[in-house]
């Protein structure tokens, strides 16, 4: 592995625009400057593999030779990996795998009856596998080009890249545009219908939890680059992503961790429970001290730890799970979140993919019990979820892992952008309220869904 040290003045979006336009470049992003504690951001690009996950096939591309392989997508994707290498350079990420898995994916793991309607043509997992990335560690305010030896691409390209992000490239960009008014596919009276058929589910005894989202969509023509800009400024988040895929965009803004692995050492962020904020200090306040003290939003968050709990023990040491902090506040740019964190120790010989296997898709956004509040959410949700409620993030050639829940996330398709949310819906729930939330946690999103001024400084 090689380390060549790069200008940190460049910041992550100067950086990451040398690159932004081609297809498979990809920008994990901690939020930075938005949010303080945001650290590291990693770009990568021009992948040596990549791999799309269409129902029961995946195409493995590979120096532009193409092969269709049906094994399940956890399995192929660790066997491109190879063996796992030591990892000395203290940065998170130096090369490895970085996409994202669709909530659909789950298909290939449980047995799903088709009812919602698929009309987003995003593969269910795009992953690519990159033999180099720029690090940029917001801390020690330092910057880094990565690069291993993996694949032949990387000493062909090395000295090319190392002139891409050393010098300063001014890039012209087009502007984006919404070309029709915003739409719901669940509107109040379907959202109304649904919640009442989940309250008869949990009556029944089915289920104790279902998480119901709904979707929004409007007709987008334009740099959707642009709009992720616009997004990282209006909803900074510690688990941010652009994903530039030949097939269309990802942008996501989602404050949830799903599952990091750092040297064999597991942690989970689950969020449950949601508030608006105020602009109003003493109101924002008092909104926040009520979801602190909410009974309903403890419980819900306390049944998803201990699903969470039992996803990862799976592939964890028996003894190890704990959870070392409960119904913690965290507060974003337009709602507070209460959050718990869930750690473990991985098994030795388990493989971080191992692990995200055993816990997809995330309880946080299912419900409990998983597989039955999963057949529910496809009954009653007009459309299939796509990358909704996957997962976005990067698995290392050294098995370490982050992820985060995709939440907060818009998908760019074709002439289209869509953006979802939704919340978990349990016995003490109130249908006006559930509808309420959707909007208060969609809201940053929604305000993008507006043509901006054609000069505005981005």
């Amino acid at each position: 592995m090689k380390l060549t040290e790069l200008d940190y003045s460049h910041n992550v979006v100067r950086l990451f625009e040398r690159i932004a336009h081609e297809p498979w470049s990809m920008l994990l992003d901690s939020g930075y400057p938005y949010i303080d504690s945001g650290r590291f951001d990693i770009i990568v690009g021009r992948p040596a593999v990549t791999l799309e996950t269409r129902g029961m096939e995946t195409r493995v591309t590979y120096q532009g030779e193409k092969q269709i392989s049906t094994e399940n997508p956890f399995t192929l994707l660790r066997h491109h990996l190879g063996e796992q290498e030591t990892n000395l350079s203290g940065l998170p990420f130096c090369g490895g795998a970085v996409g994202y898995f669709a909530y659909d994916l789950g298909r290939r793991l449980e047995a799903m009856p088709a009812l919602a309607k698929r009309d987003i043509e995003m593969p269910d997992m795009a992953v690519g596998i990159y033999d180099w990335s720029v690090i940029i560690d917001h801390h020690l305010r330092q910057a880094w080009l990565c690069s291993y030896r993996r694949f032949d691409t990387t000493n062909n390209c090395r000295d090319e890249l190392e002139s891409l992000f050393q010098k300063e490239i001014v890039t012209k960009l087009h502007d984006y545009q919404f070309i029709s008014e915003v739409e719901s596919n669940l509107p109040e009276s379907g959202y109304n219908a649904a919640f009442d058929r989940i309250k008869h589910y949990i009556r029944e005894g089915d289920c104790y939890q279902v998480n119901l989202a709904q979707r929004f969509s409007a007709g987008f023509q334009g740099n959707d680059w642009q709009l992720y800009k616009q997004l990282r400024q209006r909803n900074p988040a510690p688990y941010s992503a652009y994903l530039n895929l030949p097939c269309g965009s990802i942008l996501s803004s989602s404050p949830e961790r799903f599952i990091r692995v750092t040297d064999q050492q597991v942690e989970a962020k689950p969020i449950k429970g949601t508030v608006r904020r105020s602009v109003f200090a003493y109101e924002d306040k008092a909104l926040a001290e009520s979801l602190l003290e909410s009974e309903k939003d403890r419980a819900e968050n306390l049944m998803i730890v201990d699903l969470l709990r039992n996803d990862i023990g799976r592939n964890c040491r028996a003894g190890s799970v704990t959870v070392p902090r409960l119904f913690a506040l965290e507060t974003y740019a337009s709602v507070h979140h209460l959050v718990s964190t869930v750690r473990g120790s991985l098994e030795e010989g388990r493989h971080a993919l191992d692990l995200l296997r055993g816990c997809f898709p995330g309880g946080s956004i299912t419900g409990a019990p998983k597989v039955r509040a999963m057949e529910i959410i496809e009954e009653l949700e007009p459309h299939q979820r796509s990358v909704y409620c996957g997962a976005v993030g990067f698995i290392g050639f050294d098995g370490n892992m982050d992820t985060n829940i995709a939440i907060r996330t818009m998908i760019r398709c074709k002439d289209s952008v869509y953006c979802y949310a939704g919340g978990g819906i349990v016995w003490d729930s109130e249908s006006d309220k559930e509808y309420r939330e959707c909007f208060d946690k969609a809201s940053a999103m929604l305000e993008l869904f507006k043509p901006i001024p054609r000069d505005s400084a981005i």
